[in-house]
């Protein structure tokens, strides 16, 4: 895990991981910032839409990119409260997103520090730059609730 000096977004996407709750979805969110300014969110839309992709990264890289009027997210950041799925994290290369900040680890569906680890593919054409933890103890609790509940 890399250590980086940064205003956080956390916050924003941890508010529409709780937003999802309210949906009956997984409480995942994601916004991606650039200039300092959110231009694309989304939390976890799978259930709701019926698509398996409609991940909180996936929606708010759809929304950034329509934002821009380009398919390349270069200059901008993408903070999501849990570490990326293989899915997400092709997405995140192929937007070339310039640097993910997640929250929780997901060491059985992650692709960025756990799994596959994707951005260390030799197929993985672009690698943001990654940094891991912040405000993972937040993430991880809402989603140890979120499925105790569901167990209940």
């Amino acid at each position: 895990m890399a250590t980086a000096k940064y205003t956080s977004f956390m916050g924003d996407a941890l508010a529409l991981a709780n937003a999802a709750i309210t949906v009956g979805e997984v409480p995942v969110g994601a916004v991606i910032v650039k200039d300092g300014k959110i231009i694309g969110q989304g939390h976890n839309r799978t259930r709701i839409d019926h698509d398996p992709t409609a991940h909180a990264e996936i929606v708010a890289i759809r929304e950034a990119t329509q934002f821009l009027g380009n398919d390349r997210l270069e200059d901008c950041d993408l903070w999501v409260t849990l570490e990326p799925c293989t899915m997400c994290a092709g997405a995140i290369a192929h937007a070339r997103v310039r640097r993910l900040y997640y929250a929780a680890e997901d060491p059985k569906g992650g692709a960025a520090d756990s799994g596959v680890r994707f951005f260390d593919a030799a197929t993985c054409h672009h690698k943001p730059e990654v940094y891991a933890g912040i405000d993972g103890d937040i993430s991880a609790q809402l989603l140890l609730d979120f499925f105790q509940s569901r167990r209940n």
